[in-house]
């Protein structure tokens, strides 16, 4: 943060700035929120229509698919259009799944429920993280980052708890409903709130902007310098890109070519068949190897989602105190990791099994804020949501590849392939975040080679 932005800082920016940061972080609970319906109705859906694992997870595999195909191009109709709209679009989604699921009679309807659900699904990361980036002060990213990771993982916490409740006081169908009708609150304070959503809110302001902004403050500026040396710089560092004034097709070809983002995108992808694994399968794989009934399960992944909350606000200090944001990210996802190959081997007794959960959600949090501070670093000016968009849609890649892939080797009897395979999944993602890393350092010095040239 300049001097000069610390002399203009005011109540007023500092309160518009938490108040966009609390708003956005409860629409982005709400997508979390709803990744977890479905999976949450396995149990009475195979009671009511005698589906298996493969069934289930195959609902919640085409939810991520759409999902993934969704993001990868969102992310260039919020650069174009702007965020909110496209956020007013996806939780309407939501509502529409919600219902879908409800009024459903068979495999059909619920896979046309799952299918909008990813749609809307789509839309939240490219948004948010262009609204974060572009509309809160830089001395507030990191903990609007740790924030906006806190809230999506409370989403995934209150799921089970919620679900759960509406099923054992109605009965499945209302608990679709209700989880229609709370993104339906949701999408009504996110109205509300649209100005805020849109920028449109007056702030004091400096009367003289920096004369420049380095690429770490992630401003919304398009004014670049049309020198000899920049095409260069630009050519080298996928950081001190300004894609604001290229055609999508022209910023699509300009990313792929960036190793670094290819690297991200396979991050989310690993990150993501862990996650998926644990969301999906703690509940079942818990009574099948530990004998823990299905209240407690669901408790257990609960408590999973809430250490992992705990866990991203203590990653948010983290990511504020060092550089290095590779190394918190490796050594939390290789922890979180170790602790579910414990819990596969099966090893350990059912109570500590249930806090063996909770150590490695708290363990696989303190990555998040770190994670999207080191994808910042690598996003080019003018691409903000195109990036995210694309970068995340790996998650849905892995997201929609695990629930498949995981329930067909239950059904063929392999009862620890989720817990193992995401330890594996969390290794190789912590990998990926030090060659990121590496490839966003190696930029650097070629930029700086270009423009001495």
């Amino acid at each position: 943060m300049t001097a000069n932005s610390i002399a203009y800082e005011c109540p007023l920016e500092r309160r518009r700035d938490w108040l966009l940061i609390g708003l956005i972080g409860i629409i982005h609970a709400t997508s979390h929120f709803f990744q977890l319906v479905l999976p949450t109705l396995y149990l009475s859906l195979a009671h009511e229509y005698g589906y298996d694992f493969t069934d289930l997870g195959l609902l919640a595999s085409m939810f991520f698919l759409v999902s993934c195909l969704g993001q990868a191009s969102s992310g260039f109709v919020v650069d174009r259009i702007g965020p909110a709209p496209v956020l007013f679009f996806g939780l309407l989604s939501f509502v529409a799944s919600g219902v879908l699921i409800g009024l459903s009679h068979n495999y059909t309807m619920l896979m046309i429920a799952a299918l909008v659900g990813g749609l809307g699904n789509s839309v939240f990361h490219p948004a948010d993280y262009s609204i974060i980036n572009h509309r809160v002060k830089p001395l507030r990213l990191g903990h609007a980052f740790s924030v906006h990771g806190l809230t999506g993982n409370l989403g995934w916490a209150l799921t089970p708890v919620y679900m759960a409740a509406l099923i054992h006081l109605f009965n499945w169908r209302v608990a679709a409903f209700g989880a229609g009708a709370l993104a339906g609150v949701v999408f009504v304070c996110a109205w509300l709130g649209r100005r805020l959503l849109s920028g449109a809110v007056a702030t004091a302001k400096p009367a003289e902007a920096p004369a420049a902004s380095t690429p770490s403050e992630g401003t919304a500026s398009t004014t670049t310098l049309e020198t000899p040396t920049a095409g260069k710089r630009q050519a080298a560092n996928p950081a001190a890109l300004d894609l604001s004034r290229q055609t999508a097709w022209q910023t699509l070809l300009t990313l792929l070519a960036q190793p670094a983002l290819w690297g991200a995108f396979l991050f989310f992808a690993f990150t993501s068949i862990a996650m998926s694994s644990v969301q999906n399968y703690t509940i079942p794989m818990l009574g099948q190897v530990y004998g823990i009934d299905k209240v407690l399960a669901g408790s257990t992944l609960s408590a999973y989602m809430l250490c992992a909350a705990l866990g991203m606000l203590a990653g948010g200090f983290v990511a504020g105190a060092t550089p290095r944001a590779e190394r918190t990210v490796a050594l939390s996802l290789i922890m979180a990791g170790l602790l579910l190959v414990v819990l596969a081997a099966g090893a350990v007794p059912s109570l500590a099994a249930v806090v063996l959960v909770a150590l490695a959600g708290f363990c696989s949090g303190v990555a998040a804020p770190s994670r999207d501070m080191l994808i910042r670093r690598v996003t080019p000016k003018g691409a903000t949501g195109t990036v995210y968009g694309l970068v995340y849609s790996g998650m849905d890649v892995g997201s929609s590849l695990g629930p498949a892939g995981f329930g067909l080797m239950l059904d063929l009897g392999f009862d620890l392939a989720p817990w193992i395979g995401a330890g594996l999944a969390f290794v190789v993602a912590a990998g990926m975040a030090v060659w990121v890393a590496h490839a966003a350092s190696v930029a650097g010095p070629r930029a700086a080679q270009a423009t001495a040239g």
